[in-house]
């Protein structure tokens, strides 16, 4: 049984495309629709969630066994998925988990092409879990469609309710041990990949950060098998995978033109929702940005707002955050249940035991970013 962690705030929705997927000859962009927690989370929840992940992250790095981490259960981000002649409307879309299941809430119905392989199936997500029976059957998304496709069919699960599984775009091994008598089984993309649906094994996320005090933008894409130009500007820098899951080198880090270190394994990751650095760097931008822990939120509080840009040179490329990017916009600020004068940040400390570093959501919503299987490759680029 592989243990997953849950993280704060996953893929963002899309409605900068048409509501029907757009089509090119190398790639589908397709809009996501999100579904906004009932009561928004507190940060302390949001840092408790995403410390939670970065420790799987570790614990996963040391382990003979595969480990995955899932989406947040509190914001949640969804596509219809269609199994079978049956569509699942509400399937979460995970960069960091790599099985398929449905049964959430809309319960399975095997068609003509449903088959059972007699398997069981159990992943175990933290806050929520599934087990069931492996399926194999036609699964459709955005138009593409793989046959024989493994799916997990939950026979009983905890922690999703509202919505009717997960859809996982991790790398493969996440998916060892999580089947009876099987290694790994092929994810969703490795299928389109080898049964020639898209030449490259590739998945592209644009994200965007919320309209004044709104939390249910639907404003992000998903693109599979290939990169959409009109979602970035410039070209993208890819830099190889470094470690386990979508790890990178960054060579420096600057804040204010001063290098404050450089991080072996930076993981790029849109489940985690905050901007995490390891100690000794995260030490000093407190230091020359002038900010302080506040505990009331856990967040880094300024009385005045800093000035600096915080810089990640990722494959000779500079990618910069200025102080309007990596500090919690004004108009949010009862969304993360914090007031007054203050400036507030998104960067945190990631401790000191590796991975420390994670460049998570706040950091990807500056930037395009590109999950290279094919290549074994993450790219960057400045959002449109």
């Amino acid at each position: 049984m592989v243990k997953i962690s849950i993280s704060a705030a996953l893929l963002v929705a899309a409605s900068l495309v048409a509501a029907n997927p757009v089509k090119r000859d190398n790639f589908v962009s397709l809009p996501l629709s999100k579904k906004p927690a009932a009561t928004r989370p507190s940060t302390k929840t949001i840092l408790a969630v995403d410390n939670a992940r970065i420790a799987n992250f570790r614990s996963s790095s040391t382990s003979s066994s595969g480990s995955a981490t899932a989406p947040n259960l509190v914001d949640q981000y969804v596509v219809a998925l269609k199994v079978g002649s049956q569509t699942f409307s509400n399937m979460i879309v995970d960069t960091g988990s790599s099985n398929t299941w449905v049964g959430a809430d809309t319960k399975f119905s095997a068609g003509s092409t449903g088959k059972s392989t007699g398997k069981s199936v159990e992943v175990s997500y933290g806050s929520g879990d599934f087990s069931g029976t492996e399926y194999t059957d036609t699964v459709s998304l955005g138009g593409l469609t793989v046959t024989s496709q493994s799916i997990g069919v939950a026979s009983s699960s905890s922690g999703f309710e509202g919505t009717d599984g997960i859809i996982g775009f991790g790398p493969t091994d996440l998916t060892e041990d999580t089947v009876s008598g099987a290694s790994t089984v092929p994810t969703f993309l490795d299928n389109l990949y080898k049964q020639g649906t898209i030449s490259t094994e590739v998945i592209g996320v644009y994200f965007a950060d919320e309209s004044g005090s709104d939390t249910d933008d639907a404003n992000g894409v998903l693109t599979l098998g290939g990169t959409d130009s009109s979602l970035y500007t410039g070209s993208i820098t890819y830099t190889p995978v470094v470690g386990d899951y979508w790890g990178i080198k960054v060579s420096e880090v600057a804040y204010g033109g001063t290098n404050l270190g450089s991080i072996s394994q930076a993981i790029v990751d849109t489940g985690t929702t905050l901007i995490y650095l390891p100690t000794s760097i995260y030490d000093k931008f407190l230091s020359d940005s002038g900010g302080k822990l506040d505990n009331d939120s856990g967040l880094v509080k300024y009385t005045t707002k800093p000035t600096g840009n915080l810089v990640f040179t990722i494959g000779g490329t500079a990618f910069t955050l200025t102080p309007n990017d990596y500090l919690v916009p004004e108009d949010q600020y009862t969304n993360f249940g914090v007031s007054g004068s203050d400036y507030y940040s998104y960067v945190n400390d990631g401790g000191d035991e590796t991975p420390s570093a994670i460049l998570g959501m706040f950091f990807l919503t500056n930037f395009y970013s590109v999950f290279d299987t094919t290549n074994s490759r993450v790219g960057l680029a400045v959002a449109a």
